[in-house]
């Protein structure tokens, strides 16, 4: 069957979903600090008012378009370091030393929000949805860790449908068993594939491990906004949760960061506990990571010719593709029409899979 990629948002290094991004950790923006960064192709200013809320702005002064992040916070505005424009947390011009009243101008401004260790920011001109979640954790409150910063030769997208390549788990990673996945919709932005199946009878290492699980092996993925993924893996009495941040770069390449969660414990005993079972799910995370950190390097993502096993992975195209994106750089909502003569394409391809996997 020939390629089922098309040039929607899947993949493609133009484009990308409207959603929450992540920024920096947010040990790194002190009170009363600002940072320059650049998200998805467009130059930000973040800064921490003295509140402690966190702040983010397009970068450049609308007067000569000197880096806001250059100037200095004061209270919770910011005062540009040139001419000493100063700009309130909405982004309103309130100030300018060489006039008596501030020109009606003003800096674009962007919602934040931190969670996680992290600050995020949403992209987008829609009203914020919901920050990304580990479902089993939603109403948790739970302690936290940064793990590993990573850079990757290929899109998010891609890099993102290694969790759910159900066959690679027998290829790469020796696990003895099938794997099959059943995708649940959490919402419009938000997508999970649980593992489904039990098996693995002929392995001494599953019969062993066996007792460990009430019915089949807990593995689980959610995505959120085809940008980050939560993890949730382990045995019935203790699940381990990673959560993968990505965002893309130049060129249509990944920039990651893995944040390793567990459920916050009460006591002397949590404070024990916590810190090593963080540190164990970094280690299972490496685990899974490290058979296939070369692919990521060299890959040329053509996706042809799809079998059983790839189901999951259609599913989650279809799920990015129908989100709404914005352009790069500009943050500019993506034409509808360009965007109407593929999807009955995609429609065509997705019902092609279906009648070939009868025939597998």
């Amino acid at each position: 069957m020939a390629s089922t990629i098309l040039k929607t948002n899947f993949n493609n290094s133009m484009q990308f979903i409207e959603g929450w991004y992540w920024a920096l950790p947010s040990k790194k923006l002190k009170l009363g600090k600002v940072k320059p960064v650049t998200l998805l192709g467009r130059n930000l200013a973040i800064y921490r008012g003295f509140s402690g809320e966190v702040k983010a702005v397009d970068a450049y002064c609308p007067h000569m378009g000197a880096h806001l992040a250059e100037g200095k916070v004061e209270g919770n505005d910011i005062r540009c370091f040139f001419h000493n424009w100063k700009y309130d947390e909405s982004g309103n011009c309130v100030e300018i030393p060489s006039l008596e009243k501030p020109l009606p101008v003003y800096i674009k401004t962007w919602e934040t929000a931190e969670k996680y260790g992290m600050i995020w920011v949403w992209v987008g001109e829609e009203k914020a949805n919901v920050l990304p979640f580990v479902p089993e954790l939603e109403q948790v409150e739970c302690n936290y860790m940064l793990g590993t910063k990573f850079i990757k030769n290929c899109h998010p997208n891609v890099l993102l449908i290694n969790a759910i390549d159900a066959h690679h788990f027998n290829t790469v990673h020796n696990l003895p068993l099938e794997i099959i996945f059943d995708s649940q919709s959490l919402n419009n932005n938000a997508i999970t594939f649980s593992n489904t199946t039990r098996g693995g009878n002929d392995s001494w290492f599953i019969r062993l491990v066996r007792p460990l699980y009430k019915e089949q092996v807990t593995y689980s993925m959610c995505y959120w906004y085809g940008s980050t993924g939560t993890v949730t893996l382990g045995p019935d009495f203790l699940h381990f949760y990673i959560i993968f941040s990505l965002r893309m770069i130049e060129g249509g390449k990944t920039e990651g960061q893995t944040i390793l969660v567990t459920p916050k414990r009460q006591g002397i005993l949590g404070c024990l506990i916590n810190p090593i079972l963080l540190w164990l799910t970094q280690r299972v995370g490496n685990y899974f990571a490290k058979g296939d950190t070369q692919v990521f390097e060299t890959i040329e993502f053509n996706f042809q010719n799809p079998t059983k096993a790839d189901q999951s992975i259609l599913q989650f195209i279809h799920h990015v593709n129908q989100q709404k994106s914005l352009n790069w750089g500009t943050w500019e909502a993506v034409d509808d029409i360009n965007n109407k003569n593929v999807k009955p394409q995609l429609k065509k391809n997705l019902l092609a899979y279906k009648q070939h996997e009868f025939n597998i």
